[in-house]
């Protein structure tokens, strides 16, 4: 995680910690002067609409616009709402990836409850209390949006009488060779599996082993260091095993085995080796075995960015790939994710295939652990960029009813999305059910089923201009690798 969102966490827990201090005094008194059971009882309730309402981490005010600019070739064109229909002023022409910039504002149920866009049959949630500039998600709606059909309305909030269509035109990537990068088994499912389930030609490399936060296995009677390399060993088999689900045979996935959290640390001393914070192992070697291709890393096993990024450039040449999936490195604050594609730039710039593309993907955002935002599904409308961000392309494929399915499938294989939620957890859900109306799907019970699986993939599409090794930036500024930073998945952390 990077010292950004570090810092937004800090201060929000200490703002609740502050407020708690608060409410606690101000009720002694009342306690004292009225009756000394409205004191337990109105903790009761305050803790009840905590978690109903206001448990969701949000770094921004929902009254804040997203800003987002597109690309000079992508479509602007003006719209409005007319009796619940969206009317165009233009013609969309061969544009598969629709955005609509409309601004959102949220009536006063919308306070208590998610704020929704019924796009025809989609819905698309936002913060409560938004009041600013929002991106719908209108793609794959283009022939109701040409035959003049397409019904757009709000619940718990209203959308403003004119807006923006700005309609992108790409490539069908699935036709491309692909390789997608996944700092971790399951990063490639969570993002990518509607897109690698039908690609022709695609590879699937996955950087580490995941072995830590390992607590789960010392309950087979385990120490933690041989817990952690039963985890790592496991989700080491997840990243070979889980992409055949999906078409994927395992002669093209790779696992390289390197180690959880490491990577910044790793991006700063370049030659020497960091091994594994929780399992003690300090061999790469020991989950490559099933690999389909010797890389220049098995040579001396270490764990050391220099090998890294030598064995990412043996795969760019092995798999020439036109297109590489990987995270967003402005977007997607996971230090892990970041360094994953700082490595893959710098493999790039020495290496003898340069791929054409990168479609970049944000599994984890600073601002909104809630993003997507709605039941699974849904659509996905555009994230929070509160921070401007490059200016990017973007590639929305749809996934139909049968491929999200089997997306929750591939999901449900995955052994760090399998564990049973907390206490807390069930019962701040069991809440927000009742009193907020939400809902989670019955495929798993891990935030991600929610999130992940859903009508639409998203994808920043980047021109992999990449520069000679010489003039690269340096990867490991502390801006953009923290390597103290330790990582806890959203739902962990609330």
């Amino acid at each position: 995680m990077t010292a950004r969102k570090q810092q937004l966490l800090k201060r929000h827990r200490r703002h609740k910690r502050l407020f708690m201090l608060t409410a606690l005094l101000a009720l002694v008194p009342l306690g004292l002067l009225v009756a000394w059971w409205l004191v337990p009882l109105l903790l009761v309730l305050g803790w009840v609409a905590h978690e109903a309402w206001f448990a969701d981490h949000l770094f921004y005010r929902p009254q804040d616009d997203y800003r987002y600019a597109f690309p000079p070739d992508a479509l602007a064109l003006p719209a409005r709402l007319e009796e619940g229909r969206l009317v165009v002023e233009g013609d969309i022409g061969a544009a598969e990836t629709l955005i609509l910039e409309v601004r959102v504002s949220a009536s006063r149920l919308g306070r208590l409850f998610d704020p929704q866009v019924w796009i025809g049959d989609d819905r698309q949630d936002f913060e409560r209390g938004v009041d600013g500039l929002r991106y719908l998600n209108l793609s794959g709606q283009q022939a109701a949006l040409r035959a003049g059909h397409l019904c757009i309305r709000g619940r718990f909030c209203s959308l403003a009488g004119s807006a923006t269509l700005h309609a992108l035109t790409n490539p069908d990537y699935a036709e491309r060779r692909l390789l997608v990068i996944a700092p971790h088994a399951d990063d490639a499912e969570l993002a990518a599996f509607g897109l690698y389930s039908r690609a022709r030609d695609v590879a699937i490399v996955t950087l580490t082993q995941g072995e830590i936060e390992a607590e789960r296995y010392r309950r087979l009677g385990l120490d933690p260091m041989a817990a952690a390399r039963l985890k790592g060993r496991l989700r080491s088999w997840d990243s070979l095993a889980v992409p055949l689900w999906g078409g994927v045979p395992q002669n093209r996935c790779v696992q390289l085995g390197y180690y959880c959290l490491q990577l910044p640390a790793m991006a700063a001393e370049p030659q020497r080796p960091f091994g594994s914070r929780e399992s003690g192992e300090t061999d790469i070697r020991s989950v490559r075995r099933h690999n389909p291709l010797s890389l220049p890393g098995d040579a001396e096993g270490a764990p050391t960015w220099s090998n890294l990024v030598a064995d990412l450039r043996a795969l760019l040449e092995h798999f020439r790939p036109e297109v590489v999936v990987t995270p967003h490195p402005e977007l997607d604050p996971h230090a892990d994710h970041v360094a994953a594609t700082c490595a893959l730039l710098e493999a790039a710039a020495a290496s003898a295939w340069r791929p054409e593309t990168l479609l970049l993907y944000a599994n984890h955002l600073h601002d909104n652990d809630r993003w997507p935002m709605g039941p699974a599904g849904d659509g996905i409308a555009l994230p929070p960029a509160i921070e401007p961000l490059p200016v990017d392309g973007l590639w929305s494929p749809g996934l139909d009813a049968e491929t999200r399915l089997d997306k929750a499938a591939a999901l449900a294989m995955q052994h760090d999305l399998q564990a049973p939620l907390p206490l807390k957890k069930r019962l701040r859900r069991l809440i927000q059910q009742a009193l907020a109306g939400r809902r989670w799907p019955a495929t798993g019970a891990d935030e991600f089923f929610r999130k992940a699986v859903r009508r639409h993939e998203l994808f920043w599409v980047r021109a992999a201009a990449i520069r000679p090794a010489k003039e690269q930036p340096i990867i490991h500024a502390e801006s953009r690798l923290d390597e103290t930073a330790q990582y806890q998945y959203p739902e962990q952390s609330a």
